[in-house]
């Protein structure tokens, strides 16, 4: 997990990784944007969290993008072990279909909507996902974390969700 030096790189960060064939992640979102000069709007992509990456490789690849490459990015510390933060594979996957799948009812999310209990979604398209389960404003939603540092969550029926 890292963050972009600079505002707004992420996407320039996550282009030049992607370019040397290294397996990277940013949320993001779609938006849109008025033109002022010719009138209506078009949508763009726009990260969902500010200067965030993150980037699948060895702690020395790593090291090297930054030492080597001179890449505007600096790798998160845990402040328990002082080694560089790791999301285990689940974790980041279950995250990445979670964001993906709903964008409109869930999304990124700052914290946690309550805390719950912790369940697997049993059917649809995000069966195997673990998460817990949250209500807000009679809806139930997923939510699941990285590293209790970043949430997301998304919308789904009660029947579809197993007590883990």
């Amino acid at each position: 997990m890292a963050r972009t030096r600079y505002f707004r790189h992420e996407l320039k960060v996550r282009d030049w990784l992607t370019e040397r064939g290294i397996t990277c992640y940013v949320p993001t979102i779609r938006v849109p944007v008025k033109r002022p000069r010719k009138g209506g709007t078009h949508m763009t992509e726009k990260p969902a969290a500010p200067n965030l990456v993150f980037v699948k490789t060895t702690k020395e690849e790593a090291c090297a993008l930054v030492a080597d490459y001179g890449l505007p990015m600096q790798f998160l510390v845990d402040c328990a072990t002082h080694r560089m933060m790791v999301v285990p594979e689940k974790q980041m996957d279950d995250f990445q279909r979670v964001f993906a799948y709903s964008i409109d009812e869930g999304g990124l999310v700052d914290q946690p909507l309550e805390p719950g209990e912790r369940v697997r979604v049993m059917q649809g398209p995000l069966e195997g996902v673990e998460g817990s389960v949250a209500e807000l404003l009679g809806r139930t939603y997923v939510t699941v974390s990285l590293m209790d540092f970043v949430w997301a969550r998304a919308q789904i029926p009660r029947a579809f969700l197993e007590k883990i």
